[in-house]
């Protein structure tokens, strides 16, 4: 019988959680024993082989240290399930070297020498690649502050591609691209209505033709009509981003809530982005998974109402699960990974 000693310490909706001993590692029904990796694979749909909770990877992951960067995974490399002391665990085994990537392994004459895209990612690339690679969430000085479109070309109010802008407060940037950007919606921590961040909406990428006061942007490329008032950031130019982070449980409980979904639907399903109501100060990382749980519902009851309350509370159930992908400092960006049953914003969030 396996148990666990929790210390609760509620500090900002983050409730403090000490593991004793593990929980038991469940394999999926008809693992296999091993799996040759192949390219388009993410981490968590290996681990989902293997695994009833593929957040339980890093708990059985062995670790090979003559092998270079030994957590992440090419297409090639094999995954091969064994046992020791009666448990479960993953062992890689490396396959033929890639060109790209800083891995090294002993050469035998036997061996040849593949090209490799790189290693896998943990999540889809491009479900969370707009979301790691621009920014999503200001707070209200951050967007204030920013320069903004003062007229459009001719006067007319809405702009599109391949027109002209005129912006105000905008400094001169030896990159020249710029994207111009909009205020979306408010998330506020629905609790206690705090205010965690603004959802910031892609508009129209551009470049500047003149700086001066106003500055002229010629408009590359349009997402959305431009309006007056709209903000202006420089393009960031796409540096270098992680996709190996580990999908894990945090070691500590969570206690928050769906406060959005990216497109603005009311309900929302597998793959869709969510925004959560924790992020950095409460110690959530990139790669943290979360349980969701529908809100308890309040519901009639049509056939014994006569003979008393007429309304009930549906209790909560698990609606599936979500990795957080991008923490900012109140709240943090997550990818629907399992969606059991629908979820909805307000949804709750908590350690799986």
């Amino acid at each position: 019988m396996y148990m666990k000693i929790i210390a609760l310490l509620t500090v900002f909706g983050v409730t403090q959680l000490a593991h004793g001993v593990d929980e038991a590692i469940v394999l999926k029904s008809e693992h296999p024993t091993r799996y040759a990796v192949k390219s388009g694979d993410t981490l968590w749909d290996i681990s989902a082989r293997f695994l009833r909770d593929p957040w339980r990877w890093p708990d059985i992951w062995v670790v090979n240290p003559q092998i270079a960067n030994p957590h992440l995974i090419y297409p090639g490399d094999e995954v091969v399930l064994t046992y020791k002391d009666g448990r479960p665990q993953l062992e890689l085994r490396r396959g033929a070297e890639p060109t790209a990537g800083p891995r090294t392994v002993k050469l035998e004459p036997q061996i040849r020498v593949l090209p490799s895209t790189g290693a896998i990612p943990t999540l889809s690339i491009e479900a969370i690649t707009p979301f790691l690679t621009r920014p999503s969430v200001m707070s209200e000085r951050e967007l204030e502050d920013l320069p903004y479109i003062a007229s459009l070309d001719d006067e007319h109010l809405i702009g599109g591609s391949g027109g002209r802008v005129y912006a105000r407060s905008l400094e001169a940037n030896d990159n020249l691209r710029y994207r111009i950007i909009r205020r979306g919606v408010d998330y506020r921590e629905p609790r206690d209505n705090k205010f965690v961040g603004i959802e910031i909406i892609d508009v129209a990428d551009a470049v500047a033709e003149r700086y001066g006061d106003p500055s002229t942007l010629r408009i590359t490329r349009a997402q959305r009509e431009i309006r007056i008032g709209d903000r202006i950031i420089p393009a960031t130019g796409g540096g270098k981003t992680d996709f190996n982070f580990l999908p894990r449980a945090p070691e500590f409980a969570v206690d928050a809530n769906i406060i959005g979904v990216i497109g603005g639907m009311s309900r929302i399903g597998q793959y869709q982005v969510v925004a959560v109501s924790i992020g950095k100060q409460h110690k959530i990382e990139a790669g943290h998974v979360l349980a969701v749980y529908s809100a308890p519902q309040r519901v009639k009851d049509r056939v014994g109402e006569a003979k008393g309350p007429s309304k009930f509370t549906l209790p909560d159930r698990r609606a599936g699960y979500v990795v957080v992908f991008r923490p900012f400092d109140k709240m943090s960006y997550a990818l629907v990974m399992v969606a059991e049953h629908e979820m909805r914003v307000l949804d709750d969030v908590r350690t799986p």
